[in-house]
């Protein structure tokens, strides 16, 4: 089976990303991942692009199968992931265009599957204070920086079950709470990364304002696709500059990551790939 270092997790109008690639099937103990997985190589890097709601955009967030996506991009030798997504903005000042590097996450999802760790064995906990890779924010933050006039370093992503959008109220209290953007599927993309050890980012690109700030209207997925469409190239060579930034596998402080430490000392009930 072909192999890569590096992994990227399209959403939203972002169905391909690799030139002459290789497709990999991937068969995992959570089912089929969205789609096959593609590898091939970025300026050397050897990348593994897999497209988060399959071709077509089959799966709407609550049915992705999160747990096999990131047991399937392990299995092919991935430890560090770039997972850009589209959201909404809660803050008036960050419209469309602004890319969001988050620091925090508060999940509002339910009824999927929220851990690789539910069978009977020993109990598996893992960090989550710190939700994204150090590491990988501030190489995304210098990439993005050097091709996008509005970036914003830090702040919190609220994730919604969708398929709908808010409600006015409901946006006015994720406003209220002091966070800054919201999407559809970032958990349980990131803590299940966590759960296997993996170094995760993302890219958080404003496609419109929510309904609930300042009076605006109303949210359509037509003018979210639009958005994202029109950004999509910029957004591209952002990746590609970062995949060419982030460090190797072999790296001293890349195998020191606590990303990749968050299960040191603990036993596990299943065999990861």
């Amino acid at each position: 089976m072909s192999t890569a270092q590096i992994g990227v997790i399209g959403g939203s109008g972002f169905y391909s990303f690799l030139d002459d690639a290789e497709r990999v099937r991937v068969v995992t103990p959570f089912g089929e991942p969205s789609d096959d997985i593609m590898i091939g190589d970025v300026d050397g890097r050897r990348v593994a692009f897999l497209a988060r709601h399959g071709q077509g955009h089959r799966f709407p967030p609550h049915r992705v199968n999160y747990r096999a996506n990131l047991w399937a991009l392990r299995s092919v030798g991935v430890r560090q992931i770039i997972a850009p997504c589209a959201v909404g903005s809660l803050r008036p000042d960050q419209g469309p265009g602004t890319v969001v590097v988050p620091d925090q996450v508060v999940d509002r999802t339910f009824g999927r599957a929220h851990t690789v760790y539910d069978e009977v064995g020993p109990v598996v906990h893992v960090s989550f204070a710190d939700p994204y890779c150090p590491r990988g924010r501030g190489v995304l933050l210098e990439s993005a920086r050097t091709r996008i006039d509005r970036v914003v370093d830090g702040g919190t992503m609220v994730v919604i079950n969708g398929p709908r959008f808010s409600s006015r109220a409901e946006s006015q209290w994720h406003q209220g709470a002091g966070w800054h953007v919201v999407g559809m599927t970032g958990m349980p993309e990131a803590s299940i990364a966590r759960e296997l050890a993996l170094c995760f980012t993302t890219a958080c690109l404003v496609t419109d304002h929510d309904a609930g700030v300042e009076g605006g209207p109303s949210v359509s997925h037509a003018e979210v696709m639009r958005v994202f469409a029109d950004n999509i190239d910029r957004l591209k060579a952002v990746l590609r500059d970062a995949i060419g930034r982030l460090p190797a596998h072999e790296d001293d402080q890349s195998a020191s990551c606590p990303c990749r430490r968050a299960l040191d000392g603990q036993a596990l009930p299943l065999t990861l790939p």
